[in-house]
């Protein structure tokens, strides 16, 4: 089948550029809202290690870190893997912990598919990674 728009095929490198951003855009909404329940979060009762007040903050900078990584494309790969992780974790756990978990399980699982595909096809445009 005929491509209808042939012309736009040029912009192709821009596609890992929008996933990037989308992902950053996506944990940096997650980072925000447990920025406001900090205290409702660091209350919470973990079976093992009971309440944990200073995991609350090493969570949030940590995401915001992958956040900022992948919005200005540095490290992305690096970046994709850390928040593969978090996606993942997030899915494991959203029935369980859903205060710790701001989005759906559905937002989380694209997150995830989003950050495994930039794991797969590299940084796109305007990123300071080296190319593939």
């Amino acid at each position: 089948m005929l491509n209808p728009f042939p012309s736009l095929l040029i912009y192709g490198f821009f596609a890992p550029t929008l996933l990037r951003v989308a992902a950053a855009c996506v944990l940096l909404y997650i980072v925000a809202i447990q920025f406001r329940r900090k205290e409702e979060l660091a209350k919470t009762n973990f079976p093992i290690i009971g309440t944990v007040g200073a995991v609350v903050w090493v969570k949030i900078i940590v995401e915001a870190a992958i956040a900022v990584a992948l919005f200005f494309g540095y490290y992305t790969q690096i970046a994709a893997v850390l928040g593969s992780i978090v996606a993942l974790k997030q899915l494991i756990f959203a029935h369980t912990y859903s205060a710790w978990v701001p989005v759906s399980r559905g937002t989380s699982a694209l997150l995830l598919l989003i950050l495994l595909s930039l794991l797969l096809t590299g940084a796109g445009a305007f990123a300071f990674d080296l190319p593939l």
